[in-house]
């Protein structure tokens, strides 16, 4: 039987290339912003393009935080949380003043172009190549240097470097995607990168 994905609806997200990628691979998708439906998810999909705090305050809105709560930290239900969806994954932004979720202990803040070694444009609007930095599921089988599609200003800071499980360059090295037990989260845009997209969404519903 396969198994129910949930993308989740708060109205922030491209929800409808996530969901062709996934039929893609062939494998069929609900989006959905109802709790009943969401407490029924064998997998879950946090997408998101925006503001930090509009994100956090349209799941508010919509009753979603204490049902995805139960599904994350009880049920232990996998969740992969997408660009803006991985950042409300971690604790606060620099992009606003409300408190992420909170299921991973890190903060996100703006591209430093101080700190970089080169002229670098924000925001990052890049392929890039990623470097795998501990075992994962997510990336069983992946093609030889793979390399993802991003859009974004901010990015990852982790308190806990053994939760990094991606890092890329883009002026220097930060955290691409983290992974803690079910709580999974990827900067970049896997329904936007193609081959290399499709292999980690594959291995998301079917290795979880």
């Amino acid at each position: 039987m396969s198994p129910r994905i949930v993308v989740v609806n708060y109205l922030m997200g491209n929800l409808g290339s996530i969901g062709n990628m996934l039929h893609r691979i062939g494998y069929a998708s609900v989006v959905s912003s109802d709790a009943e439906e969401i407490s029924r998810a064998d997998k879950l999909i946090l997408p998101g393009v925006g503001h930090f705090d509009r994100g956090m305050e349209q799941l508010a809105a919509l009753g979603l935080i204490d049902v995805l709560a139960r599904k994350v930290l009880e049920d232990k239900t996998p969740v992969l949380g997408i660009c803006l969806g991985m950042q409300l994954l971690g604790a606060r932004s620099e992009e606003g003043a409300r408190r992420g979720l909170g299921w991973i202990d890190a903060d996100f803040v703006r591209f430093r172009p101080a700190d970089a070694e080169y002229e670098i444009k924000i925001p990052q609007m890049t392929w890039n190549y990623t470097k795998q930095r501990k075992p994962s599921r997510l990336m069983d089988a992946m093609l030889d240097r793979p390399r993802f599609y991003f859009v974004h200003a901010y990015h990852a800071v982790m308190k806990h470097p053994e939760d990094t499980l991606l890092t890329t360059h883009y002026g220097y090295e930060y955290t691409a995607a983290f992974e803690r037990e079910n709580i999974l989260g990827v900067q970049f845009h896997p329904e936007k990168s193609h081959k290399f997209g499709m292999l980690l969404l594959k291995n998301f519903v079917e290795r979880y």
